[in-house]
């Protein structure tokens, strides 16, 4: 499938890119190119938020409750073009329809729709002070810029605009460079649903557009999805004005199976916490943590269950494992898997590309399971953002708190006990900002996610954000006479 060169999305409406620049985005599944994207320069980043500016202007005016009509009439379009959104997604990314058409589209209509309910909600606080009283103002930031990573682009895209248009602001986003298709869609979705011109813009590019959007004196505020080194320059570079900054960044999640857990489940779990979207999610579980007395049991269900999994074309519906981003982040993933049997991690299943020709093009890594793994091994210490899990084995809880905690990361934790005092005891220790007792990797709207330490600053979704998006005006109101000792 070739798509034709893609277009910037600004003031309303697709257009040309001043720099003369355009990149491929390719399909990670076949290695042939999609189409040439045009690549946002200084100029076209100026012209975008200065169409923010003036979009900002209209939408602040407009009711709570006139935005919340908006965007449920977006939620709603996005949901009639769910099947043909989840395809473009799946063509850019390389993940299994399977699950964009579950939950890539949709979960970005759920948060459109749940901040559209907030969006009337927003409101300042009164206080009584004798012959003088307070009243507090919810304000928006103005211009917001939204940074999105490659995983899931349509659904950060949507996590990211919802909060920010809800509360008034205006927004250009940036979706990452190597999944830059279905943002377009979405602002033109916006369009049709009635936001007005500039409320929101899209501009494709590279690092160099990131960074003129981080810098521009004109952004209020920066939200990123991304590494930590891209975070640790985005925050860096937004100090220069004092940009309200928003990072959520990666992971080296601890899972923690205990010998009383739901064995079933607890395999689901991990299952689920290492190979959804091929491994490519920030709050994996990818140190699981299994208790000696269960080690055994656990990884023969484990590994029967991942040899039934099916790895190929991503467009098929019965596709569990699709592929990587790219050939760069294949060669990545492989790179670790080396790593782990040099360092004397034993290779349970999987461990290469599929052997199947027809998917010898793509970037296909099978689902991968190491045991006998130890902390000190690069395997457990680093985010490999593939479908490599690391198995661990533990006797004492205080012992596998201090080594699931002993991370410069932060972002995820689980917890799979029948014991609800253990659970809870368990999970007030463990240092992360998203955490789960008996499932993984659920992220509902209405739940604040996350991290701790390098994992981030700030939160997406739930009620949090609403601070994240606003900024609180105090008026004092005098209602007697102004004393003066002179």
């Amino acid at each position: 499938m070739t798509l034709e060169t893609q277009q910037l999305y600004i003031d309303g409406g697709r257009v040309d890119a001043t720099s003369g620049e355009t990149f491929a985005t390719i399909n990670p599944a076949t290695g042939q190119e999609i189409c040439q994207v045009q690549h946002a320069g200084a100029s076209d980043v100026d012209r975008a938020v200065a169409s923010a500016r003036r979009g900002f202007e209209v939408w602040r005016q407009m009711s709570g409750a006139e935005r919340g009509r908006i965007l449920n009439r977006a939620a709603n379009l996005l949901r009639d073009n769910n099947e043909e959104l989840a395809r473009l997604e799946v063509l850019d990314t390389g993940k299994p329809l399977q699950e964009a058409i579950a939950v890539d589209v949709l979960s970005g209509a759920d948060a459109i729709e749940y901040y559209a309910g907030l969006a009337a909600t927003i409101h300042g606080e009164t206080f009584e002070l004798g012959s003088a009283w307070v009243y507090t103002r919810r304000e928006p930031l103005g211009v917001c810029v939204g940074i999105g990573a490659w995983n899931y682009p349509i659904q950060i895209a949507c996590w990211k605009s919802a909060p920010a248009l809800a509360c008034g602001n205006s927004m250009v986003f940036k979706p990452a460079e190597l999944t830059p298709l279905t943002a377009v869609r979405l602002a033109e979705i916006y369009t049709e649903a009635g936001l007005p011109d500039g409320v929101f813009n899209v501009v494709q590019g590279d690092h160099r557009t990131g960074e003129a959007l981080v810098s521009h004196p004109d952004v209020a505020k920066v939200s990123l999805t991304g590494e930590v080194g891209t975070g640790k320059i985005v925050m860096a570079n937004a100090a220069s004005t004092l940009k309200h900054v928003t990072l959520e960044l990666g992971g080296k999640s601890p899972l923690i199976i205990f010998d009383d857990a739901d064995l079933d489940n607890a395999v689901s779990a991990a299952l689920m916490a290492n190979f959804y979207t091929q491994g490519e999610i920030c709050s994996n579980g990818t140190r699981v943590y299994v208790h000696e007395e269960i080690h055994d049991e656990f990884l023969e269900r484990l590994v029967t269950r991942t040899s039934k999994m099916k790895i190929g074309d991503p467009m098929d519906p019965d596709t569990h494992v699709g592929a990587l981003i790219s050939q760069e982040h294949m060669e990545k993933v492989l790179s670790y898997i080396e790593a782990g049997q040099e360092a004397g991690a034993r290779l349970v299943i999987g461990g290469g590309k599929p052997s199947d020709p027809s998917l010898a093009d793509g970037y296909f890594v099978e689902p991968t399971v190491f045991d006998a793994c130890s902390d000190d091994m690069t395997i457990v210490q680093e985010e490999i953002f593939g479908p490599v899990m690391a198995v661990l084995s533990f006797r004492d809880e205080d012992d596998v708190i201090a080594r699931a905690n002993d991370t410069v990361y932060g972002l995820a934790a689980g917890v799979f006990t029948r014991d609800i005092q253990r659970a809870h005891r368990v999970v007030a220790r463990l240092e992360a900002g998203t955490t789960w007792i008996n499932n993984y990797n659920i992220t509902p709207i209405e739940m604040p996610f996350g991290g701790y330490k390098q994992s981030g600053i700030g939160r997406e979704n739930s009620l949090v954000t609403i601070n994240h998006y606003t900024q609180v005006k105090s008026v004092y109101v005098e209602m007697g006479d102004v004393e003066a000792p002179y």
